[in-house]
């Protein structure tokens, strides 16, 4: 057994030679739980009055949403400068030009949130039309999971369109930890996006989703090699969905040369790589079903 010691100092060893996994000696990178704190600001902003501790009242709306803003502002923009003070936005900026680079695009991030809101308010009336489960539109946001995944999307989405690194990677995985649908924030989705149970679900990073896009559990929509790793970066490598097209449970569609056309309907536990013409339905085969006597089932049933 290892005397104390001899330990830390195998231990110190392994940090010298894997230094890929080892940040010292310098500034802190991102704060994620910080991160996560700012998220649910933000989705309180986004639906005022359902995640908030006490009732909101709309005189009070100013000053809450102020607030709010202002919180967001604060951290945001400190874990904005961290991230970018390296990164091509802001190669080899001073403190300070990092710090005022990570308030202009915090700002311009905080003028797209009547954006979202907008995009979010399709997608909750998807979930609720599509869903004949759903009590209202208050259960939709309140419980699926998809709506969930999407809100965090949206958000990620549009920190990924500003060149922010990192940040949103971690908002989306955050989502993903909590609910199994991982929706990669390079993806882009358009209106009335419904996750219908969702677990298991993929989006990959250069996916494209048309409007009133219906995907159910299991659905991957994802590259169809990766073998080449980062050789691929910035190639098209994930399927464009349609619009008005519905991906059943357990599908994979893949391929970034793969296109899904408009009102196309893909059933489940397919297999697609390649493209499909609009107005289409694409089934896998029913595999054949062998019934016969269970005898053990049988005599049990006789014995009773």
């Amino acid at each position: 057994m290892n005397k104390p010691e001899e330990l830390l100092n195998k231990i110190l060893e392994s940090y010298r030679k894997d230094d890929m996994t080892v940040r010292v000696d310098e500034d802190n990178y991102v704060n994620k739980e910080v991160l996560i704190q700012v998220l649910e600001e933000i989705r309180k902003i986004l639906y005022p009055g359902f995640f908030d501790n006490n009732h909101v009242r709309h005189e009070y709306l100013p000053y809450i949403v102020g607030e709010r803003m202002e919180f967001i502002q604060y951290h945001l923009n400190k874990q904005v400068a961290r991230v970018i003070g390296n990164s091509s936005i802001c190669d080899m900026c001073t403190k300070s030009e990092s710090a005022s680079k990570a308030e202009e695009l915090v700002n311009a991030f905080l003028s797209k949130i009547p954006e979202i809101r907008e995009k979010l308010s399709t997608d909750v009336q998807a979930a609720y039309d599509g869903d004949p489960a759903a009590y209202n539109t208050d259960e939709v946001i309140f419980s699926y999971p998809g709506i969930f995944a999407i809100t965090v999307y949206r958000v990620a989405h549009e920190l990924s369109l500003l060149g922010i690194p990192i940040i949103p990677r971690i908002m989306t995985e955050h989502a993903h930890s909590l609910t199994g649908i991982d929706i990669h924030p390079g993806a882009t989705i358009g209106k009335y996006f419904f996750i219908d149970h969702g677990t298991g679900i993929v989006v990959g990073e250069t996916t494209i989703i048309g409007d009133h896009v219906k995907i159910y559990q299991g659905v991957t929509i994802g590259a169809l090699s990766t073998r080449r790793g980062q050789m691929l970066k910035g190639n098209k490598r994930h399927p464009t969905i349609g619009n008005n097209v519905t991906i059943y449970s357990n599908a994979s569609v893949l391929g970034g040369e793969t296109i899904i056309g408009d009102n196309v309907t893909i059933g489940g536990n397919t297999f697609i790589t390649s493209s499909i013409e609009p107005n289409m339905r694409v089934n896998a085969v029913n595999p054949e079903l062998e019934y016969s006597l269970d005898k053990r089932a049988e005599k049990k049933s006789l014995s009773q």
